[in-house]
C-alpha cells in the first residue's frame, strides 16, 4: 500500500473534551482486541485480549502488518503492555500474573504476580504505573514489580473510575475510561484530571459499533505523535490536540 493513500484530509473535529485533528489514518487488524499498545523505535507493539485469542505483536504502523507474535495460553485474557528497557511487560485481567518477555524475541523471560486485577499498565522512566479498572493508579518498582505506591483519580472531587489502558506523555498521565470513548489526562502528583480528550467522533471514522470502544494510546516522543485506536478497530489514528 502506498503511503501516499495513508494521509487523511486534516478534519479538525470537536466535542465535550479539547478540540483534536486527525493527521493521518493507518490500517489496523479488526480481529485484534486492543489493550494495550506502544509505539517504539518505529513500530507498534500491541498487546490483545479475550481467552483464547490474546496475544503480543509486533506491528507495522504503515500497513498494519503483523511482523512478530505470540499467542498467551488459552487460559489468560490478555490486558495492558509496557516496554521497560529490553523487555515487554504484559498483564492479565483476572489471572493477576504478567509475563516478561525479551523485546526483540518475544521469549518469556519470566511471570510475575499482582494482588488485583490487571488492566493498564505505562512508566513514567522511573517507576510502572498500573490500573485495575478502579479509579485509582498504582506505582511499582519496574524491576521487583513490587507496588511502591498509589494514585486515586478525581474530576474536580469526583472519582474517576473505570480508568484502563495508559500512556505516560509529557508529564502526564493518559487513560482511557472503559465503556467510553474518552481519555483522561492525569496529574501524576495530584491525581486531578487537567483535561479530557473526548474521541466519540472517532467511532464514525473507525464504522465501528458501540460495544468496540475507544482503547489504545501509543506516543511517540520523538516526533511528538499520538496514536489511538479502539478494541477491533479496523483504523489507528494520529490525532494532534489543539
Amino acid at each position: 500500500m502506498s503511503r501516499l493513500k495513508l494521509l487523511a484530509p486534516v478534519l479538525l473535529l470537536f466535542s465535550l473534551g479539547a478540540a483534536f485533528r486527525i493527521v493521518r489514518t493507518y490500517p489496523h487488524d479488526s480481529e485484534a482486541f486492543t489493550q494495550g499498545l506502544v509505539y517504539h523505535d518505529g513500530f507498534l507493539y500491541e498487546g490483545t485480549g479475550m481467552e483464547g485469542m490474546s496475544t503480543l505483536r509486533k506491528v507495522d504502523l504503515a500497513t498494519g502488518k503483523v511482523l512478530q507474535h505470540i499467542d498467551l495460553p488459552h487460559a489468560y485474557f490478555g490486558e495492558g503492555i509496557v516496554i521497560w528497557k529490553d523487555k515487554v511487560i504484559q498483564l492479565t485481567w483476572k489471572s493477576k500474573i504478567g509475563f516478561v518477555y525479551d523485546l526483540a524475541t518475544f521469549k518469556q523471560l519470566r511471570t510475575f504476580t499482582y494482588a488485583r486485577q490487571g488492566w493498564g499498565i505505562t512508566h513514567d522512566g522511573k517507576r510502572l504505573i498500573m490500573s485495575d479498572g478502579s479509579a485509582t493508579l498504582f506505582f511499582w518498582d519496574p524491576e521487583t514489580f513490587e507496588e511502591i505506591g498509589r494514585l486515586p483519580v478525581d474530576d474536580n472531587g469526583k472519582p474517576v473510575a473505570n480508568l484502563n489502558e495508559l500512556e505516560y506523555i509529557r508529564g502526564e498521565i493518559y487513560a482511557n475510561v472503559w465503556q467510553s470513548d474518552r481519555i483522561a489526562r492525569i496529574s501524576p502528583t495530584t491525581g486531578h484530571v487537567v483535561d479530557w480528550i473526548d474521541l466519540l467522533p472517532l467511532r464514525a471514522q473507525a464504522g465501528r459499533p458501540q460495544q468496540d470502544v475507544l482503547n489504545g494510546i501509543a506516543y511517540d516522543a520523538k516526533q511528538n505523535r499520538l496514536f489511538v485506536t479502539g478494541k477491533n478497530w479496523p483504523k489507528l489514528f494520529e490525532i494532534r490536540l489543539q
